[in-house]
């Protein structure tokens, strides 16, 4: 039995969760907009739940669905018939011959109450499909500033090894004038340097390219600033993946729309087994044709014959049908969606075992490396390219630890819609709470 509100508290019932993920930023949004803060993986993602223009368009269609509640629950429109006896009109000894009649249908008990129940549930799982398109844009707005953070990172580590490149061609220059190398070694840092400068000019065209996918999502101009991002937090410890399908399987907006959906053919199901009863008429009605004004007003009931029972068969058939249809459908989706929290859950751990084999292993080894080239450089006992050898390993194993930081953030933020929440995952695999 669906307990109806009034279609303005239910609008406001649906709307208001979506304010309350936004409205606590809302100040943090205008200040990503003016430019005047740090932007964060949650104000960005903040500022998109709330300015996306596909949101709205989403919110319009629930609405025209919800509306469609109170039509389908209404009675007919009243009929109202009038008839004269043209003949009748002028003749001496008669009245004008007049038919008056008021009629109304009345669909058998329950009819109603069902059409309104299965709107309920259509409208139900357009709600739903609101909230699938809330987690796939709060998931690519996590992603857009992974992606901020990771060129950010990039154009950082490309102005250091320019540095540092402009340090090694000085000395190379300066052995050159003593004797103590040739002048190959500071053609060498000026050819890297170049390449350097060209990597730079990739990374600022990423950078732009990130500056416009951000402004589409923010509905602003392409070219409009962003503020610098913040840094990205460090992985989280997960719990278990089992734990995190079942959470997936409360959560997801989509099984809860196919949940929606089995209702509904559920109700029509029952609807079509009621279409086998007849629906009423009653009317009322005044005719001046009879010659006594006891018999001139009358009342009666009518009903529809049901006769064609096939049709009624075959439309509850149908309904049958489309209700298994939705119920197997349901069982492929869990499934599915089992299949994405493990994958999510796996990738994350990968990045994590990766990260912290970069940090641990590869990345110190890769500066003590250098460390050794440029002391055996100075002393004449190592060569250039030896050298700058080192230093562009060095500068690949810092891009890996960032952009293996950011590669967890992007599974993480694919994890997190598989579960189907927009909060982030904490310790342990929990989601952290927006506080009031």
């Amino acid at each position: 039995m669906i307990r109806k509100f009034p279609a303005t508290w239910r609008h406001w019932a649906v709307v208001l969760p979506l304010f309350t993920v936004t409205a606590a930023t809302h100040a943090a949004e205008t200040q990503l907009i003016e430019g005047q803060t740090e932007l964060t993986s949650a104000g960005l993602v903040a500022a998109v739940l709330s300015r996306n223009p596909t949101l709205p368009a989403m919110q319009a269609v629930w609405e025209a669905a919800d509306t469609r509640i109170e039509q389908v629950s209404a009675l007919d429109d009243p009929q109202l018939s009038y008839r004269v006896a043209p003949a009748t009109a002028g003749v001496s000894g008669l009245d004008f011959g007049q038919k008056l009649e008021v009629s109304q249908k009345i669909p058998w008990p329950g009819k109603l109450h069902l059409r309104s129940e299965a709107a309920q549930y259509d409208a139900d799982a357009v709600h739903q499909s609101v909230k699938t398109l809330q987690l796939h844009l709060a998931a690519k707005a996590k992603i857009l500033f992974a992606d901020w953070y990771f060129v950010h990172e990039g154009i950082r580590i490309n102005r250091i090894n320019q540095n540092l490149l402009h340090e090694f061609q000085r000395i190379a220059i300066t052995r050159y004038s003593t004797g103590l190398a040739t002048k190959q070694d500071a053609l060498h840092a000026a050819v890297e340097i170049n390449l350097l400068k060209h990597q730079a000019i990739g990374l600022d065209r990423e950078r732009r390219e990130i500056i416009a996918r951000v402004n589409r999502l923010l509905t602003r101009n392409p070219d409009e600033p962003i503020p610098l991002p913040h840094k990205l937090s460090e992985p989280v410890q997960l719990g278990k993946a089992d734990s995190l399908r079942a959470q997936a399987l409360q959560s997801r907006p989509e099984l809860k729309a196919q949940q929606a959906h089995i209702q509904g053919f559920y109700t029509r199901t029952e609807l079509a087994q009621r279409d086998f009863y007849p629906d009423f008429n009653l009317s009322a009605g005044y005719n001046s044709l009879w010659d006594r004004n006891q018999k001139r007003f009358t009342v009666g009931i009518g009903i529809n014959l049901p006769i064609d029972q096939s049709k009624r068969r075959a439309a509850e058939a149908e309904a049958r049908a489309k209700l298994k249809q939705a119920q197997w459908k349901k069982n492929d989706l869990t499934a599915m969606i089992e299949e994405e929290v493990q994958i999510a859950y796996d990738r994350v751990q990968e990045t994590r075992h990766v990260l912290t084999l970069y940090r641990r292993q590869l990345l110190p080894l890769a500066e003590e490396n250098l460390d050794a080239a440029m002391a055996d450089y100075r002393s004449g006992s190592g060569d250039f390219l030896t050298l700058i050898s080192t230093e562009k390993n060095l500068m690949q194993t810092q891009l890996e630890v960032e952009r293996v930081l950011t590669d967890s953030h992007r599974r993480l933020a694919e994890l997190e819609r598989a579960v189907g929440r927009i909060e982030p995952l904490t310790t342990e695999g929990h989601f952290e709470r927006h506080q009031p």
